[in-house]
This record gives C-alpha cells, sequence and structure tokens, in this order.
C-alpha cells in the first residue's frame, strides 16, 4: 500500500516539475506529462528497481488503470459540456456532417495504404489487420485536446468546432471500428456475423445513450436538494465515478454480448446535465478544478505505458509510418473537404485537421479488443508506436493550430508579462 502512494506522488510531483520545464520551452503541459511518464517509467528511471521511484514494469503501469479509466470519465462529463443547446443550433449540423465524412475519409485512406502494403510485403501485414488499422485511424484523443484547451484558455469557433467534432468523432470511431474488426473476423474465420457487425455496437451505443441520458436526469434531480458549493460538487464527481463504473461493466442477452462505451456514457451525462440545469457551467467549472491532479496523473501513466521495445522490431516501425503518414494525410485532407462542404472559415478549413492529430486510450482500447486475430499483436504494437509518435507532437500541433486560428492569446499574455514586470520593478524602486 505504501509502495502505491510513494509512486502516485511521485508520479504527480515529476509530472508537474517537468511541466515548468516545458512552459519555458513553449511546450504544452500535456506532451511534458507524457515525457515525465517516459522518464520515471520502465525503460528509464524504473529499471534501477527501487521502490515507489518510478514505475518497474509495464505490469505495474497497468495496476493503475482504474485511474485511467476516472480521467477518461471527468474528460468525456467536461466535453459534454460544449454540446449546449445554443452551441448545437449554430454550429451542431456542421459538426455532426465534419465528424462523420473525416473519420470515414481517413478509414479509406488508410485501408487503401495498408492493403497496398499487404500486396507488396505479404508477410508483414494480413488484409484483416490492415482493415482493423483503418477503422482505429478513426479515432482521436479527447484528453490532451481538450488539456490544450484549458491550459491556453482558448476560445473561438474552431476551438467551439473542434470540441464537438473530437465527441463525434469517437462515437463514428466505435461504430466503424465494430465493422470492420466484423468484417476482418469474418476473413480469417471464413464466417460473416451481422451480430457481431451490426447489433453488438448499435446496441452498445444505444445502452451508453440511455444510461448516460439517465445519469444526466438523475444529477439534475438531486443537485436541487444541495444549497453547499462543495457539496454539489461532490454529487456531481459521484455521478461521474458511477457513470464510469457502470460503463465498465459487461453481460450477455439472449447470447448477444452486450456493454457500454464509457466516452459516450459519460458525455451524454455531461450534455443532458449541462442542458438542464441553470447552475450546470459554475459546477462543471468547479468539478475541472477538482480533477486536475487525476488528469495529470492520467498523462503520466500514458507516458509510463508507452513500451519503447516495440522501436527494435523493423517491421512494426515500417508499418507504424506508413499507418501515421496516411491518417495524418486522412485527417488534414478530410478535415479539409468536410470543412470546405459545410461552409466553415478558411481558418477552419486550414487547421482544424491538424488538431484532431492527437490518438491515445480509444485507440488503444481498439487494439487490445483486435487482441483475437492472427496477428493481433502487430496492430497494438503498431498502435502503441503511434501513440508515442502523436501524443507527444500532437499537443504541439494542436497549440499551434489555434494560435494560427487566433484563438490563443500569446500576444496578450505576452503583454501581461510585460506589464506584471514593469509593475514589479516600480515597486522595488519605490
Amino acid at each position: 500500500m505504501e509502495q502505491i502512494l510513494l509512486s502516485v506522488s511521485f508520479a504527480l510531483i515529476v509530472g508537474l516539475l517537468f511541466s515548468r520545464l516545458a512552459k519555458k520551452t513553449g511546450l504544452p503541459a500535456v506532451t511534458a506529462y507524457l515525457i515525465a511518464g517516459l522518464f520515471i517509467g520502465p525503460f528509464c528511471l524504473g529499471r534501477l528497481g527501487i521502490p515507489g521511484i518510478g514505475f518497474n514494469t509495464l505490469e505495474q503501469v497497468d495496476a493503475f488503470k482504474i485511474v485511467s479509466q476516472v480521467a477518461l470519465g471527468f474528460i468525456a462529463f467536461a466535453i459534454g459540456n460544449e454540446f449546449r443547446l445554443h452551441d448545437l443550433q449554430s454550429m451542431g449540423k456542421q459538426a455532426i456532417i465534419i465528424g462523420i465524412l473525416q473519420a470515414l475519409i481517413t478509414t479509406i485512406i488508410v485501408d487503401i495504404a495498408l492493403i497496398g502494403l499487404h500486396f507488396i510485403f505479404p508477410n508483414v501485414i494480413s488484409v484483416s489487420s490492415a482493415i482493423v488499422l483503418g477503422a482505429i485511424a478513426a479515432a482521436t484523443a479527447p484528453a490532451a485536446t481538450l488539456m490544450v484547451v484549458r491550459q491556453y484558455k482558448a476560445k473561438g469557433p474552431l476551438t467551439k468546432l473542434l470540441l464537438m467534432v473530437v465527441a463525434i468523432d469517437d462515437a463514428v470511431g466505435l461504430i466503424v471500428f465494430a465493422l470492420s474488426f466484423g468484417v476482418a473476423s469474418a476473413l480469417e474465420m471464413g464466417v460473416i456475423s451481422v451480430t457481431s457487425i451490426l447489433v453488438e455496437p448499435l446496441l452498445e451505443i444505444g445502452l451508453s445513450a440511455v444510461l448516460g441520458i439517465l445519469a444526466g436526469i438523475a444529477l439534475d434531480r438531486l443537485e436541487v436538494y444541495f444549497a453547499s458549493r462543495s457539496k454539489r460538487v461532490s454529487l456531481a464527481v459521484a455521478f461521474v465515478l458511477l457513470a464510469t463504473g457502470l460503463s465498465m461493466m459487461e453481460f450477455e442477452i439472449g447470447g448477444i454480448h452486450c456493454g457500454f462505451s464509457l466516452l459516450l456514457v459519460c458525455m451524454i451525462t455531461g450534455t443532458i446535465f449541462c442542458n438542464i440545469c441553470d447552475a450546470s457551467e459554475e459546477l462543471m467549472d468547479r468539478v475541472d478544478r477538482w480533477t486536475s491532479p487525476i488528469n495529470v496523473l492520467f498523462f503520466v501513466l500514458s507516458g509510463a505505458e508507452l513500451d519503447l521495445g516495440i522501436l527494435s522490431n523493423p517491421f512494426v516501425l515500417l508499418v507504424g509510418i506508413v499507418y501515421i503518414i496516411f491518417r495524418s494525410t486522412g485527417k488534414i485532407s478530410g478535415s479539409y473537404i468536410s470543412c470546405k462542404l459545410t461552409k466553415c472559415k478558411k481558418t477552419i478549413q486550414k487547421n482544424l485537421g491538424i488538431t484532431l492529430l492527437p490518438q491515445a486510450g480509444v485507440a488503444l482500447g481498439m487494439a487490445i479488443t483486435a487482441a483475437t486475430l492472427s496477428d493481433g499483436s502487430m496492430i497494438r504494437n503498431v498502435v502503441l508506436f503511434s501513440v508515442m509518435v502523436y501524443e507527444l507532437i500532437g499537443p504541439t500541433l494542436t497549440k499551434r493550430s489555434l494560435i494560427d486560428a487566433g484563438e490563443i492569446d500569446v500576444a496578450g499574455k505576452k503583454n501581461a508579462r510585460e506589464i506584471n514586470k514593469k509593475e514589479k520593478t516600480v515597486h522595488n524602486i519605490h
């Protein structure tokens, strides 16, 4: 028990110290937390084997999986806050079209590239794995994007659209993955199952929506019984934990496997609550502050679980590089095409695709599901490699795109710092 507490506190302290270093170099805090995780992980400081100082093995990092699940729950709950009715009326149609279209374009481009690679090097990757990786390419990491937006207090049409598209993107990715995985399994077994291809994924989305709606309504009904802000925040935290716990449950109905999507459940809970509760904005802002240490720990753990051992496999590197190049092409071109079709501003057309590059937890979850395929380990390693690349450079690219769109006030911050320095100088003189 004491070793767990030491590991958690050490991870938080190192992550925060790295964020101070990152601030001086202009890197986003998210990138700093990930690098901190790599530093204290099994391939660096953890190799020393000192209890409580870093993570000695990947299994040790995996033991903290519940922290990552809880953090994703709060992140999805916060993203739900972006789906307020007045925003949906102005940008909802655009977000849905862009979210669906760019995800499908990305999947098609990656599928074509990897199937082409299969015909050139048939022993490196199978057709079924190529199809599954194409579907995984559609997923985007909401956590890194949200953290960059929060850190730099980004505001504007691109930021609003980005947060909506990221949320829709995961719902689309879930459906595309389920369909692609069903086709891939059928190719390997020679049997096409309508249940696994259509029924199970649609049922998962439907059940997630129902659970999220019920949780959002229940939170609103109970919240009125508490006048104290601290108690209302505690109630909101309890409901996010409840929604996260329930979404991790799995069961069968009539031989059909049923489950929930953690991201969808918590996102819909946040969406329902923010649209029916008058005090939701202030309450959700307070919940965000409460969860700050959990978010730091989530990204440090994400960095620690990146397996650097995969870099020694040339086949993984080959497939990984092709995957990254064509996924990036798909996200950027898909966003540009869909933004142009929906008549978005030119700054959004130019920058949205780059902000959708980060990829993490959702993609890794899909890769774990795909482990049952004949070369499922190849899929997992390729996704791990891409996550390592995207998570380290993605937040910085997101920051630059938001600056380019004029939604991060860099000049204002710089002027504020100069004013503070002048005031301190004057104060010292007096």
